[in-house]
């Protein structure tokens, strides 16, 4: 019994102990799980910290050869495993992890993002029999999150969402204090805080094309010119994104403007505020409607303060005036016409810049029918087509508000379309710039242009207008009718100087050439002498109804400065805008290279100008087109005097025949009316002798005998 009993005191204390064992286990499991699910949470919460990256992600080829391993005077390589490479010497080293991990990295910020073979990515296991293995596979280890990639595609778009988000590495490295993701930009003496993604309109809010410096500064100079003419004046800037323009404005004009930057965005308004205090410029912001007044009151007192609103920009042009009015929405602007010419001022200057270039441009033509209501084909003289189509809008929806305008400058560029108008108040303006917007006959075979005759009597044969015969000598219809557009003037000769003195006074040095271009296609000529002193002084500087201050003090005394003009002024101005209508510019442009002849030197540009010239058509450069010439001339004395000067491309001495006959030309020319009869004589000749060959069917080499 004693044994049994020991035996049975034995069992007890081996199953005591099995317990034991068994509680301990279980705590360990649960301590294990506990532990488990604490470094899970930890990990959890240290996604969001900084944190050290992997290897695999280095600056410099040298730091990634830093990590390898010394065995036996051999390395190993730090991103594969020992079974998929020995270790070898260090100059073999150096060309696998050249050739294998350095060449296909992918680039963010000054880091390589290497391939790495390490074991650190286990892909979906293989099935082979009945066995089941893990392969691992190469991959990338994204310097962001850490995720693991495969695909070097992959991992380009991985990274491209995180910058779209805003999240940048400089959140997840170990630094003592995290960098801030908004990159400084400088323009023009001005700082602007800009986020990482900027330059996609699409990804963020505050957008900043550097491209479209050129147009800040074509307003800057418009907004300059104003200011001379009356201070202070009140100017907006409806879509402020960072505020560069605004800040700009007052940081280069100060007591002559009070600025308001407005943007419906609240990180925008964020960043515009930021921005005004990072250039030492106080702010006002205004959210409210209702404190709009209160606002105005608060900014006289100290010119250094800049107004931000956070409204609509139709709500804040509804409810306040303006001397200077911007839009420069993404797209169309046709949106936020009305709203404009509601409440500016008399002899106020309203721009609006029009980014919708594939509707302007003809290559989405639905779309500018919608936008526009304008029936338009692509041209060679496209651009200009989209600014007339442009003002041809701004045009209707001043003339619904019983307000003229007066186009002062019109600028078609790679990126956009800039147009600048000053506001006339009355019915009457109204009525005379409505009479502006006609509809164009283009003539699809030659391209010759022309617009309607004024009237509501409808033509029996529109196709006479043409100066062209394509329509009876070719089958079928051949011109299209393109509007309706404005048929004025695109330039004002005295405001573009004005601006080009402003440019030369606060150093823009990249908008003069451009200034230039436009003051010699406003007046139509190929001269280029500028007078950069003050143009105050220039009696000629008044024309096209623009009042431009004098130096005579008697006659400034009698107005008070912010005030309109007296009506005696304006009458005349009225006056002098009718008399110098004859003198405006041609409508349109022609494109050398379009009408050049086949086998045929052309001249050069400005040598042909000057043929122009000399046949006595006024002629100049457009900024339009490189290779375009703005002239009076019909397309048929266009291609005669081309024709004249061009040399065919014989070979040998063959050439020196068409070079003899055109210095005789050239020597033996007298008057303007010798040379059309020429030209004339000259294209009979060539028409009667190519009806000889059809009718005749005499061989080539008998009519050149």
């Amino acid at each position: 019994d004693g044994v049994v009993g020991s035996g049975k005191v034995k069992s007890n204390n081996l199953d005591v102990k099995v317990e034991e064992s068994e509680l301990e286990t279980e705590k360990k499991g649960t301590e294990e799980e506990s532990t488990r699910e604490s470094h899970s949470n930890v990990l959890v919460v240290s996604s969001d910290y900084p944190r050290e990256k992997h290897i695999s992600i280095q600056s410099h080829l040298a730091d990634l050869e830093k990590l390898a391993d010394l065995k036996d005077e051999k390395k190993t390589c730090p991103l594969c495993p020992e079974e998929k490479f020995k270790a070898c010497y260090s100059h073999k080293l150096h060309r696998h992890l050249q050739n294998l991990h350095w060449k296909v990295s992918v680039e963010f910020e000054g880091y390589r993002m290497c391939i790495c073979h390490l074991p650190c990515r286990p892909v979906k296991p293989n099935l082979v029999g009945d066995q089941a293995f893990l392969k691992m596979g190469a991959h990338y280890h994204c310097i962001i999150c850490s995720a693991t990639i495969t695909r070097r595609t992959d991992m380009i778009g991985h990274i491209n969402r995180h910058v779209n988000k805003g999240e940048t590495e400089s959140r997840f490295i170990t630094v003592p204090a995290p960098k801030s993701s908004h990159e400084v930009l400088k323009e023009l003496a001005t700082d602007v805080q800009v986020l990482p993604n900027y330059s996609t309109p699409q990804k963020t809010d505050s957008y900043f094309n550097p491209k479209m410096k050129l147009n800040r500064q074509l307003i800057f100079c418009a907004l300059a010119v104003l200011a001379e003419e009356r201070k202070p004046i009140e100017c907006l800037d409806a879509f402020g994104a960072t505020g560069i323009m605004g800040l700009q404005w007052a940081k280069h004009l100060r007591s002559s403007v009070k600025v308001t930057i407005n943007d419906c965005n609240e990180n925008s308004v964020t960043m515009i505020q930021e921005n005004c205090l990072l250039n030492k410029m106080k702010v006002k912001l205004n959210t409210k409607e209702e404190d709009s007044d209160e606002a105005m009151g608060d900014g006289e007192e100290n010119s250094d303060t800049i107004e931000v609103t956070k409204m609509d920009a139709n709500v804040i042009m509804h409810l306040r005036s303006f001397d200077f009015i911007h839009l420069d929405p993404f797209g169309t602007s046709v949106n936020y016409l009305d709203s404009a010419f509601r409440n500016v001022r008399n002899f106020g200057i309203v721009s609006l810049t029009s980014t919708d270039l594939s509707s302007l441009y003809a290559k989405a033509q639905h779309v500018a029918l919608r936008h526009y209501g304008c029936n338009i084909v692509r041209t060679e003289y496209y651009k200009e087509l989209a600014a007339r189509i442009v003002i041809a809008a701004v045009t209707r929806a001043a003339a619904r508000c019983n307000k003229g305008i007066e186009v002062l400058l019109a600028v078609a560029l790679e990126h956009f379309v800039l147009v600048v108008v000053r506001v006339l108040r009355g019915p009457s303006p109204a009525d005379d710039s409505a009479k502006k917007i006609r509809y164009l006959i283009h003539c699809q075979w030659c391209e010759e242009r022309i617009f309607q005759k004024e009237g509501n009597m409808v033509e029996e044969n529109p196709y006479q207008q043409l100066p062209c015969d394509c329509h009876g000598s070719m089958p079928g219809k051949t011109a299209v009718v393109l509007g309706p557009l404005w048929s004025g003037s695109l330039f004002n000769t005295g405001f573009l100087r004005r601006m080009l003195f402003e440019a030369v006074q606060y150093g823009l040095d990249e908008v003069q050439p451009l200034l230039k271009t436009l003051v010699c296609e406003a007046e139509c000529t190929t001269s280029k002498h500028f007078s950069t002193h003050n143009p105050c002084d220039e009696n000629k500087q008044e024309e096209c109804g623009v009042y431009i201050k004098t130096a005579n003090a008697s006659a400034e005394s009698c107005l008070v400065p912010g005030k309109r003009r007296s009506e005696e002024v304006i009458r005349n101005s009225a006056k002098r805008q009718k008399t110098e209508s004859s003198a405006e510019h041609p409508a349109f442009y022609y494109n050398i290279h379009r009408h050049s002849i086949k086998g045929m030197n052309m001249p050069k540009l400005n040598k042909f100008l000057n043929y122009l010239s000399e046949a006595g058509y006024r002629v100049s450069r457009t900024h339009f087109e490189p290779m375009g010439v703005r002239t009076n001339a019909p397309l048929a004395q266009f291609k005669t005097i081309l024709m004249k000067y061009s040399i065919p491309t014989y070979a040998g001495g063959q050439a020196e025949g068409p070079v003899h006959l055109t210095e005789d030309l050239q020597a033996g020319e007298e008057s303007v009316q010798a040379d059309a009869e020429d030209a004339e004589f000259l294209e009979d000749a060539k028409s009667g002798i190519t009806a000889a060959m059809l009718t005749k069917n005499c061989p080539a080499h008998c009519v050149a005998d």
